[in-house]
């Protein structure tokens, strides 16, 4: 299997011309996520991709620091934020370790179809809690594939010739037990995309 960042870099031109699946549920997505947010907040987005959801939510805050550990996926979103001339967003190379960022800096921290994809939730998590001020928010929509047995396989199946990258297989119960113990509140839970496995999580810092 090739590196997750190679896999990824590799995926990326393709990735920035796939449709969103399911429109209604991703503009409820951002609609959801834009009650959380105010005109003065620095937002840190970790795992942002080709940019497209900052780009979208730019307007809604002060400044976004937009990250991927990628390069080929935030050489694409810089492309796009210069062309549609937006200069509040700073995409960066940087890995779901945090390093380089001081505790209490971010208003947000947005983490979108991402932390299913980390092989140690549980220190993101960690490090998530760090960088939020107090009474910060997280807020997150994940993929929650347990309690299934096909997708699991056919997953493990796709990995082994290169073809899926490393996936977590957990309940959102198991999410929001894990921001718990990593000292956050859960404000707000739901399922936008209907029939699928997404989990949208709003958790505070206490």
């Amino acid at each position: 299997m090739p590196s997750q960042d190679l896999f990824w870099t590799r995926l990326a031109p393709k990735y920035a011309q796939s449709p969103v699946s399911d429109i209604p549920a991703y503009e409820q997505s951002l609609m959801r996520t834009r009650s959380y947010l105010h005109a003065q907040d620095t937002v840190l987005e970790i795992g942002c991709g080709t940019g497209s959801t900052a780009l979208r939510l730019n307007d809604a805050v002060e400044k976004i620091v937009a990250t991927d550990f990628a390069e080929g996926m935030i050489r694409i979103a810089q492309d796009k934020a210069r062309a549609a001339n937006v200069e509040n967003v700073d995409f960066r190379i940087a890995d779901a370790a945090l390093d380089g960022f001081s505790d209490g800096s971010f208003d947000a921290v947005l983490a979108f179809n991402l932390l299913h994809l980390l092989q140690d939730l549980e220190g993101t998590l960690d490090r998530v809690h760090s960088v939020l001020k107090p009474g910060g928010v997280l807020i997150s929509k994940t993929v929650c594939l347990g309690g299934s047995i096909v997708l699991p396989m056919a997953i493990k199946a796709m990995q082994l010739v290169g073809k899926a990258p490393y996936v977590s297989i957990f309940t959102p119960d198991h999410l929001q037990a894990a921001l718990l113990w990593a000292g956050f509140e859960i404000l707000e839970t739901g399922n936008h995309n209907k029939g699928t496995r997404g989990h949208f999580i709003v958790a505070r810092k206490i």
